[in-house]
């Protein structure tokens, strides 16, 4: 049997503000869709599932999240993930330069949780408060500047 990874799933809250805040990290659109149905009932396991969703890809092709918010049933709000918390944690993207990366994210009003680190001078890296709560971990390779 083969697998590969298709994509990671992420309900926000607004899905227009996360689309914004990704497709300014450099990500795009793929398209964009309302689902519901019995169907959509079965494979997600919600009665009455009705989402707007969008698939985002990155620039080189290999990596995609799928954004939902969903119209039914209502959203459920929880305290964001923290790192330490089992379960889903994070997504996280190689970008060419973090400071850049930051300038965008803050613009979104994302800001690193701490600060930014150093990893034995082969990456920088931080994790943001993305949209809705999503972690999200920004890394640069150093070893390519």
């Amino acid at each position: 049997m083969s697998i590969k990874l298709e994509n990671v799933g992420i309900a926000v809250r607004d899905l227009e503000a996360a689309i914004a805040f990704f497709t300014d990290l450099g990500l795009t659109v793929l398209g964009r869709d309302t689902i519901s149905g019995p169907w959509a009932d079965t494979a997600v396991g919600l009665d009455g599932n009705h989402a707007n969703i969008a698939m985002l890809q990155t620039p080189d092709g290999s990596g995609r999240i799928e954004l939902f918010e969903y119209l039914h049933p209502d959203a459920i709000e929880t305290e964001p993930t923290q790192p330490h918390e089992i379960g889903m944690h994070r997504v996280a993207f190689s970008v060419d330069d973090i400071d850049e990366a930051l300038e965008i994210a803050a613009r979104h009003g994302c800001h690193p949780l701490r600060g930014v680190a150093t990893y034995e001078d082969v990456y920088k890296l931080t994790y943001v408060r993305g949209p809705s709560g999503i972690l999200v971990m920004l890394a640069q390779d150093l070893t390519k500047s």
